[in-house]
């Protein structure tokens, strides 16, 4: 648990990110039984738990262990003027080697979107993959209609590069998805010639 020994933490204009505590809980199920009917048709199906403190609890742990080894950094948005829980995006499937890769995914709560917090937090999450985690690219998937995330993600830096077919499992269906990418050397379409 080195990363949580050193307090994992990104400052952004308006936001801390951090990773979920026990303390965030009534505040994490409140704002995600508020924005149900905003999130459920982007995201997979809830488990019938879903809200329940022991699958709150269960992802604060998932989230230490998983930035304990390496696999992933979940983080909470929090706006530091009053410490109010806005959504959360995590930096997850962070493979090393010759891919130095990984896939972001994100959600804000229904009262806070379109205000740019997601895309502040985006920018931050992905200059911390490049510079403190020295990967290469990061990945993200969205529903085509989803024009919200579609906009957020190309105003982050992140290019189009094609589609999934039956990519994920969105609300109870296999769904087919637009795939986005951003590169910390943008190399597409450049070859070395000699």
């Amino acid at each position: 648990m080195l990363l949580f020994r050193r307090k994992l933490k990104i400052e952004t204009e308006r936001l801390t990110l951090r990773p979920p505590v026990h303390a965030d809980c009534h505040a994490w199920i409140a704002l995600r039984r508020d924005s149900r009917d905003f999130l459920t048709p982007w995201e997979p199906a809830w488990a019938h738990d879903h809200l329940s403190r022991k699958a709150f609890t269960n992802r604060v742990y998932w989230a230490q262990r998983s930035v304990a080894n390496g696999s992933a950094v979940p983080l909470f948005l929090i706006r530091r003027a009053d410490q109010m829980l806005l959504g959360a995006i995590t930096l997850d499937n962070i493979r090393r080697g010759p891919s130095q890769a990984g896939t972001i995914g994100y959600w804000t709560g229904q009262s806070f979107a379109r205000q740019g917090y997601m895309r502040e937090a985006a920018a931050a999450v992905v200059h911390y993959a490049y510079t403190r985690l020295d990967l290469s690219r990061i990945e993200a998937a969205c529903l085509p209609e989803n024009a919200a995330s579609r906009a957020l993600l190309e105003s982050a830096g992140f290019k189009y590069e094609g589609v999934a077919q039956s990519y994920l499992q969105i609300d109870g269906r296999w769904r087919t998805h637009v795939l986005y990418a951003a590169l910390r050397s943008d190399r597409r379409g450049r070859t070395e010639t000699g």
